[in-house]
């Protein structure tokens, strides 16, 4: 078995750390959801509402989780599930865990992406499904997921304890660090079906493109067109998402696949990132704003700069790593640095850190791009609407 997370903090820092972010993250997003959609994007109007009603009125804006939140959920989950098990794909091999174990992919989320979007546009052209449906239910669906994403960690924890995929698990001795941190590093269903492929890449991640493609067909449904506010912002995100699933198989030699137990914080940031994303998207279906030709243009190539910029860091990186630091960055040997580190289990290993190329600028220079990328794909809703601005702004750190 290997060792647990070990606290880096003070244990009572960690403690109210994680409690913090069990109990908070939950009204966070319903208040996001109700500020957008229901206060005209003001936290101003939010908190005068909250003010006057108190704790009812926050039991009252939180929606009830419904029948039909829970069947789209489902739907969207089991045909994702179904594409990532039996879709065709190449096999790919993740990076050798700290127990000796080295996991084993299928890459198949490009082509997961594909039958995705065509199915969901398909569904709603030919009149099968109305996507619009999807945002009528937006507050359900959240409050589903929440209560959903709480069991569903549950069971990972149950899992954790009771029937490990790996000797990569392990427990800590308290529960409430395990639920958080997670148990397992690569929890399985049988031997196929990997749950962090699922919960981050084709559950997470694919949610990205679908709410963009169900914001423009609402505000589509509701004005006759669609804003070129709203095009530029799903344009980017459809982009972004591309290029995540382009890359999905370097994603999985990264911090959250390749270190990162499968608990709370693993689980929810991978469901709820993708919320705090959309929030502008929210406000624009019901404010559409025009922002004119040239400023359109002037935020799309900026953002699609960022988009490559981002992309092309974890190129150099992935490239670095799968030849060992024998390759050209920029057109030229990379430099790089040898840290030497040990495993859990004593092993002195030795490890490469590039230092040329976007490496070479800044130790993280990839969050720069990505939350650039951040910006320029929430900040049309920041032209109507000046009280919008403190939830984008909270977007791009989230």
């Amino acid at each position: 078995m290997a060792e647990s997370p070990k606290m880096v903090h003070a244990p009572i820092v960690t403690y109210v750390s994680m409690l913090a972010l069990l109990t908070l993250c939950p009204p966070f997003v319903i208040l996001l959801w109700y500020t957008m959609v229901h206060a005209d994007g003001s936290v101003v109007q939010t908190w005068n509402y909250l003010n006057q009603q108190g704790l009812q009125g926050f039991k009252d804006l939180w929606p009830t989780p419904t029948v039909i939140a829970c069947k789209i959920i489902a739907s969207f989950a089991a045909f994702e599930a179904f594409l990532q098990l039996f879709l065709p794909g190449k096999r790919v091999e993740g990076p050798i865990s700290p127990m000796g174990n080295r996991p084993v992919y299928k890459a198949n989320g490009m082509a997961a992406y594909a039958v995705t979007l065509v199915t969901y546009i398909s569904l709603w052209w030919f009149g099968v499904f109305n996507p619009a449906i999807v945002y009528d239910h937006l507050g359900e669906i959240f409050s589903a997921l929440i209560f959903g994403s709480f069991v569903f960690c549950i069971l990972l924890y149950i899992k954790g304890h009771l029937a490990p995929s790996s000797a990569d698990s392990g427990s800590s001795g308290n529960a409430i660090i395990d639920f958080y941190w997670g148990m397992e590093l690569y929890p399985r269903i049988g031997k196929n079906f990997d749950i962090k492929v699922f919960t981050n890449c084709r559950f997470g991640m694919m949610s990205w493109a679908v709410l963009a493609v169900t914001y423009c067909i609402k505000q589509y449904e509701e004005n006759g067109r669609v804003a070129d506010s709203m095009l530029v912002n799903t344009i980017l995100m459809l982009v972004y998402v591309t290029k995540f699933f382009w890359w999905e198989a370097g994603y999985w030699n990264t911090m959250d696949i390749a270190h990162d137990r499968a608990g709370f914080y693993i689980c929810w940031d991978a469901w709820f990132g993708s919320i705090y994303l959309h929030f502008s998207w929210m406000y624009l279906v019901n404010h559409p704003v025009e922002l004119g030709t040239p400023l359109a243009l002037f935020i799309l190539a900026a953002g699609l700069l960022c988009i490559y910029i981002n992309y092309d860091c974890d190129r150099q990186r992935q490239e670095f790593r799968r030849t060992n630091g024998k390759c050209l960055i920029w057109g030229k040997a990379p430099s790089k640095i040898v840290a030497s580190y040990k495993t859990d289990n004593g092993e002195t290993k030795a490890s490469l850190l590039l230092t040329s190329g976007w490496w070479g600028l800044a130790r993280h220079f990839h969050y720069v791009p990505e939350i650039l990328s951040s910006f320029f794909w929430t900040v049309p809703a920041l032209f109507v609407h000046v009280r919008v601005l403190l939830f984008c702004s909270m977007n791009v750190l989230l």
